[in-house]
């Protein structure tokens, strides 16, 4: 056997096997990190949100073959940041940004130069965050770079550093229940800590040659999602779907700093619909629906060079998906909508983010310009964001998360935008979002309509039935796997074996004597039948509540109430 090579600089090219393989390891526990959350109920995602947000990065920088860390790590954020999910992928795109940032000026990087990157890393993220909150993966990430800095030298290698790294990562995290009691109690340590650490162990196995056998990994994310007009299913109405980096050319663009994204949104805007357009330094994200990519790219061209490039006929994928899921009148399953940006500026839009058809409707008829789906299990990217706000020509653009984890991905995305406020609305539930719109009143200038919808959600009760997917004893409630379990304003207060004696119970506990409305929002699966015996108890036992029933069609909440 040959002598091993003793590694001891990090190169771009051998950190790109590593993030790589990195995103094996997470994919292969995945669903483990999913299941790892406080509440034992069918809705955790940060593995998912986490393996999402750096396969996006992976993507990024599959096809290149630069060695300079600082380029490939920074390419790599890139994606990254407009590929994150949920708070867990938010966070983890900002540790990576803060680690390329750390790698500015050099092409690789010693043990030393690594630990520092890492505390890079740790700094940008718990800037990201406005509450840091202990006992999370900001913990995990945080003390592991603290006793690298400790231990690191000049005659480390790369493989020691991160053996030694791996396992302050695991002793972190094995730490975390001690530092938040909720883990405790629910006998778990923090998801996004578990992510983090599956994501290094990968990184180091790759160090150790595992990479060697193991086969190109293939993104099935990019499953595409077609759209088409109300009008008709014309060919022209598809075209294609193209996406591009351009990287800002110098003898094209004098001043790169001062170059807008609405720069090559006018150069282009007559050529397609659906157009996003992301600037970050000297690269141009683009992406849009166009019948002439040729003439789209052409025009782009006047600005850089292209890095990467997509081009994907929807017309032959619809085809396709009509013949797949098609209902037999040549109608795809897929809703039958496109969003065009409108022509005539207005003072306020309203994005909302909603899971199931039922609740997608509602919330348009309540007054949303843009709904972006998603919900619990799947919560919605940056760029997600940023294609709502596209399609909207406003002064001010009020943002409706609806889930406490999507509110930190709507505050990034708002970073990109530079015609329109944005201003994220800190709902945190369905029901909270559902009576902000009720009430909204937008005669007013923006504080004060900020200010209103901060009472109504203030006011709001919020009620959730689910069910456990674990045995778990929360606050002395003992919960058998299988229950349906009351959630009530985010906290577990009845588990029953039969889901109408649940959600009876969770109103009875809710103290609703003074209050006046309750909307039930029945997802899917509920039968009707269930639903009227609901509403009759509700009229017989609280004669002040005005009950108003929708159907949602959402997943894993059978029932969200709104108390008001």
């Amino acid at each position: 056997m040959g002598e091993q090579v003793v590694l001891i600089k990090l190169n771009g090219a051998i950190l790109y096997n590593m993030f790589r393989r990195g995103l094996m390891v997470l994919e292969e526990n995945r669903e483990a990190v999913d299941i790892l959350n406080v509440f034992p109920v069918p809705d955790g995602d940060t593995g998912t949100n986490m393996k999402m947000t750096i396969e996006a990065g992976v993507n990024e920088i599959r096809d290149l073959k630069e060695k300079n860390i600082y380029e490939i790590s920074k390419r790599l954020s890139r994606g990254m940041l407009m590929g994150a999910r949920g708070n867990s992928g938010v966070i983890l795109s900002q540790l990576f940004r803060g680690l390329f940032n750390g790698f500015q000026g050099y092409d690789e990087v010693d043990a030393i130069k690594l630990a520092k990157a890492f505390e890079a890393g740790v700094e940008q993220a718990y800037k990201a965050v406005m509450k840091p909150v202990e006992g999370t993966i900001l913990t995990v990430a945080r003390e592991a770079s603290e006793k690298m800095l400790k231990v690191v030298n000049s005659k480390m290698t790369i493989p020691e550093f991160f053996e030694l790294y791996l396992q302050e990562v695991q002793a972190s995290l094995e730490r975390t229940p001690e530092l938040l009691p909720v883990l405790k109690e629910s006998g778990v340590v923090d998801s996004g800590g578990a992510g983090y650490l599956c994501i290094i162990e990968g990184m180091y196995k790759a160090l150790q040659g595992e990479l060697i056998s193991i086969e190109p990994y293939k993104s099935n994310l990019h499953t595409a999602s077609i759209l088409t007009t109300a009008k008709g299913q014309e060919e022209q109405e598809f075209g294609y779907c193209t996406e591009f980096i351009l990287q800002l050319s110098k003898d094209r663009v004098p001043d790169i700093d001062a170059f807008k994204e609405s720069t090559m949104l006018e150069r282009i805007s007559d050529l397609g619909e659906s157009i996003v357009v992301v600037k970050d330094d000297d690269l141009v994200k683009v992406h849009l629906h166009t019948l002439t990519p040729g003439q789209v790219l052409t025009r782009a061209q006047e600005f850089g060079e292209f890095l990467t490039l997509k081009i994907e006929n929807m017309t032959v994928q619809h085809s396709q998906v009509v013949t797949t899921n098609g209902n037999g009148n040549g109608q795809s399953q897929v809703e039958q909508e496109t969003y065009q940006r409108p022509e005539i500026r207005k003072k306020y839009a309203i994005v909302a983010v909603a899971n199931g058809q039922g609740l997608i409707n509602t919330f348009k008829e309540m007054g949303a310009d843009y709904v972006v789906e998603g919900g619990q299990t799947m919560n919605p990217s940056t760029q997600d964001f940023l294609q709502a706000y596209r399609m909207l020509n406003a002064e001010h653009i009020l943002v409706f998360p609806n889930n406490k984890n999507i509110i930190l991905t709507a505050r990034q995305s708002s970073k990109f935008v530079k015609d329109a406020q944005v201003h994220v609305i800190e709902t945190t539930t369905i029901a909270q979002g559902f009576a902000a719109l009720t009430m909204l009143d937008l005669n007013g200038e923006p504080e004060e309509v900020i200010a209103d919808i901060s009472k109504v959600i203030d006011n709001v009760v919020t009620g959730l039935i689910t069910y456990a997917i674990r045995d778990t004893d929360i606050g002395g409630l003992q919960i058998k796997k299988d229950d349906y379990i009351g959630i009530l304003n985010g906290k577990i207060v009845t588990s029953r074996r039969r889901r109408i004696d649940s959600v009876k119970e969770l109103i009875q506990l809710a103290n609703v004597e003074d209050k006046e409305i309750i909307t039930i929002i029945h997802g899917e699966g509920v039968p009707p039948r269930e639903v009227n015996d609901l509403v009759r108890f509700i009229e017989k036992n609280y004669s002040n509540l005005e009950v108003d029933v929708i159907e949602g069609n959402q997943d894993v909440y059978s029932y969200i109430l709104a108390i008001e």
